[in-house]
C-alpha cells in the first residue's frame, strides 16, 4: 500500500474549487428547494394528488436545474 501526504494548502485549495457555485446555482438550489416546499404542502393538504406531485416535481428540476436534483 502506498501512501501520499497531502498538503494542507493544497488539499483545501482544491476542495474549494471543487465546491464553488455562483451566486445563480445558489439561487436556483433555493428556488428549486422552496418551490418542492410548497408542492409537499399541497400534497399534504389534498390539494394536488401524488401524480400531479410527481409531475409539478419534475417540471420543477426541469426549470430549476438544480446540482441536487438527482438526489431529490
Amino acid at each position: 500500500m502506498q501512501v501520499t501526504k497531502l498538503s494542507s494548502d493544497c488539499a483545501m485549495e482544491h476542495c474549494h474549487e471543487v465546491n464553488k457555485q455562483t451566486d445563480e446555482e445558489l439561487q436556483r438550489e433555493y428556488d428549486f428547494y422552496m418551490a418542492e416546499k410548497i408542492v409537499k404542502k399541497m400534497l399534504e393538504s389534498g390539494l394536488i394528488s401524488d401524480v400531479e406531485c410527481t409531475r409539478i416535481s419534475a417540471e420543477n428540476r426541469r426549470i430549476f436545474s438544480p446540482l441536487l436534483a438527482e438526489l431529490a
